[in-house]
């Protein structure tokens, strides 16, 4: 279970604090549901992400994880620059406490992310595609209970998206989704629950396709 609870959040700019980009949203996601978020360009789906996976916090509120949550694939933060793909990704494993078969883990990941040599070159010199293969990777290489995904089943080319949607389709058993994708039928295919973020709130549906219509209708305006 996540249970987000007042949470508001806005980020400092040169000028002073930013206009609140969420503002009070509210919501509990139930053991074992996998969630799509839908909204306009800048209503906040990537950063409730963040929140959620743990990687930045409110600036008010609360967001409680009672379960194991990735970090947002797709996202492409997160990583150390200067460290290669290989050191990143052993800093992860023991992180975990996997030094034990981290090389199994290190194998599986360099063999996911598909980036051939550049797994042991600095990461930031990685493009945005490559940064988030990696993340990818590196997320299905544990067990979560709740995997994070931002746009991931679009990342890299035809061969890539297939595997991503793949390993989904294979997590059904075990974990849930949270997921931000421009695609309905990825977001129907994977998802069951809608969050529709408009305006700074969130507005929580059972249903992902009653989620997709008040966006499509918000947006036809």
């Amino acid at each position: 279970m996540i249970i987000v609870d007042d949470v508001h959040k806005r980020y400092r700019t040169e000028r002073g604090p930013g206009r609140w980009v969420l503002q009070g949203v509210s919501f509990t996601i139930p053991k074992n549901v996998s969630v799509g978020l839908v909204g306009r360009n800048g209503a906040g789906k990537s950063t409730l992400l963040r929140l959620v996976g743990g990687i930045d916090t409110p600036s008010r509120g609360r967001v409680e994880r009672h379960c194991n949550v990735s970090w947002p694939m797709g996202f492409g933060g997160g990583l150390q620059g200067s460290l290669t793909g290989r050191q990143n990704a052993k800093f992860v494993c023991r992180i975990h406490g996997r030094e034990e078969d981290m090389a199994d883990r290190l194998a599986f990941m360099q063999d996911f992310a598909e980036i051939g040599a550049s797994f042991d070159e600095p990461v930031k010199t990685y493009s945005s595609g490559m940064k988030s293969r990696l993340q990818f990777a590196m997320s299905m290489a544990f067990d979560f209970d709740v995997y994070i995904s931002d746009e991931v089943t679009s990342t890299g080319d035809a061969a890539f998206r297939s595997k991503a949607n793949k390993a989904f389709k294979g997590l059904a058993d075990r974990a849930s989704l949270i997921m931000v994708s421009h695609s309905d039928s990825t977001l129907r295919e994977f998802c069951t629950a809608g969050i529709w973020l408009h305006e700074g709130k969130a507005h929580w549906f059972d249903d992902i396709g009653d989620a997709l219509k008040h966006y499509k209708e918000s947006i036809a305006v």
